[in-house]
């Protein structure tokens, strides 16, 4: 993988009719704040080294550190029980981490901000793997970005405002 910052347009249709869709608030945006905290329990206590957040259709795929060959999906509703973490044993946050644990929130919050900004360019899906330090962005303009998390945390205020 690159050390720098991937961009992969996607589909021309989908970027051409960008401006007469609009992001329609789901369940996952109503409770995009447990959402992402939840998100954060996971990775920094129960082994979860790679979140993907499903924003538009309401899913999360987690890989475990004691498991990395299989990945878990996650509905909405299972998502949103409180009692999703105590599916997963307690671990501490790995050794192997590229990602600085008071980085999670900030690059969640960052995840939070660019799904919400704006109705039609926004974030339908992101990725955190703190073992190789790299966030994965998918918008609704079909375009695909793979971004060092602290490149992405420097640059997400000026590149994605």
């Amino acid at each position: 993988m690159r050390s720098r910052w991937l961009q992969i347009r996607g589909d021309p249709s989908v970027r051409q009719f960008v401006f007469k869709q609009a992001r329609v608030p789901n369940e996952f945006d109503k409770s995009l704040d447990e959402v992402l905290a939840r998100v954060e329990v996971l990775i920094l206590g129960h082994g979860v080294f790679h979140a993907k957040m499903h924003f538009s259709t309401g899913q999360v795929t987690l890989w475990l550190l004691d498991d990395p060959l299989r990945y878990r999906v996650h509905v909405k509703e299972e998502f949103l029980d409180p009692d999703i973490c105590l599916a997963y044993p307690r671990l501490p946050y790995t050794e192997e981490a590229l990602v600085p644990t008071p980085e999670i929130p900030k690059v969640l919050a960052e995840f939070k901000r660019l799904r919400m900004q704006d109705n039609h360019i926004y974030l339908r899906s992101a990725s955190l793997n703190v073992v190789n330090g790299l966030v994965g962005l998918n918008f609704s303009c079909d375009g695909s970005h793979y971004i060092n998390y602290a490149e992405f945390l420097t640059q997400a205020i000026n590149l994605y405002a």
